[in-house]
């Protein structure tokens, strides 16, 4: 049985049979084609932090798909008061036949994960959000910014991606993803703020690509395909706010930065942007930004990433 955690688990065989499986449910949703994939299955959604595009993406996803989602609010699950990870796992997976957990620590998943009895997927953690970059790589697909020889279709020879903001779990899902499917990465962040040494040292290990840390932006985003950036303040961070927008000022994307890209360079953000801060409301706005294709792509990725799972178990 396979979980969805972490892309650490996944060859570039798996991601492209995914992304091709949302290519294909997102043209019959298009053309109002019903699919019946997942036919009177169940998710449990375990939200122990807030949402709006993941819980929205995949109770949509799985009604579109022929099955039922069961929103589990972590502040009114018994794991609010006290009962055991495993305990919970045991009893909730007897019931349903797919689990997604939007959680903190990503331990709680992997322990989640050892004692279901069915597939559990990431829907966001403190290490990784391996769900949003199938999203970003569906996104790049669409706009024919891929590696050659992965698609029947138009391509940029060896794309290079820029993420820029802090080294958090979307930088981590990021290097994951360059490594695996085979493409350049820059990644800008201040120094104190990097990603995780052990994450960045296994993509790098096993990339056949360019790996290139920087703290200036601007020399991270020169002539890159794609570029991407995050929230500095992550949930549960709040505190960190007025220190962060300080420490964080030179790294807003704003349409200077733009120009120092490719000049057909498309813009994502996983949403919600904070407009002012890590990017500028022109920017967020203008004809590169692809923030609104891509947040209606985590519906078509994430049903693409149940479909997938349901054939593996």
């Amino acid at each position: 049985m396979k979980h969805f955690l972490t892309l650490r688990d996944y060859q570039q065989a798996d991601i492209i049979e995914i992304i091709k499986l949302a290519i294909a449910i997102k043209k019959d949703y298009k053309e109002n084609k019903e699919r019946n994939d997942m036919h009177k299955k169940i998710l449990g959604m375990i939200f122990e932090k807030n949402s709006t595009r993941t819980r929205v993406s995949f109770e949509a996803g799985i009604y579109q798909l022929g099955g039922n989602g069961i929103f589990l609010s972590g502040k009114e699950i018994q794991l609010s008061r006290g009962e055991s990870i495993a305990d919970t796992a045991r009893v909730i997976s007897s019931m349903v036949d797919m689990i997604m957990i939007r959680t903190f620590e990503h331990e709680r998943l992997e322990e989640f994960a050892k004692f279901s009895h069915v597939p559990v997927i990431n829907g966001l953690s403190d290490l990784y959000h391996p769900v949003q970059v199938i999203a970003d790589y569906l996104t790049m697909i669409e706009n024919g910014i891929f590696v050659k020889g992965s698609f029947d279709a138009a391509y940029k020879q060896d794309p290079r991606v820029v993420y820029v903001g802090d080294g958090n779990n979307m930088t981590h899902s990021w290097l994951l993803l360059a490594a695996i499917m085979g493409f350049e990465i820059n990644v800008a962040c201040p120094r104190g703020y990097m990603p995780k040494q052990e994450i960045l040292e296994y993509a790098q290990k096993i990339s056949t690509k360019d790996i290139r840390i920087y703290e200036d932006p601007n020399e991270a985003i020169r002539g890159c395909n794609v570029v991407v950036t995050d929230t500095w303040v992550s949930m549960g961070q709040e505190e960190q706010k007025e220190e962060k927008k300080k420490i964080f000022k030179d790294y807003c994307i704003d349409c200077a930065k733009m120009e120092l890209a490719d000049k057909e360079a498309i813009f994502l953000h996983c949403l919600p942007a904070y407009r002012g801060q890590e990017v500028s409301e022109e920017v967020l706005e203008g004809r590169q930004s692809r923030v609104f294709q891509e947040a209606e792509n985590r519906l078509h990725a994430q049903k693409g990433i149940m479909v997938w799972l349901n054939k593996q178990s």
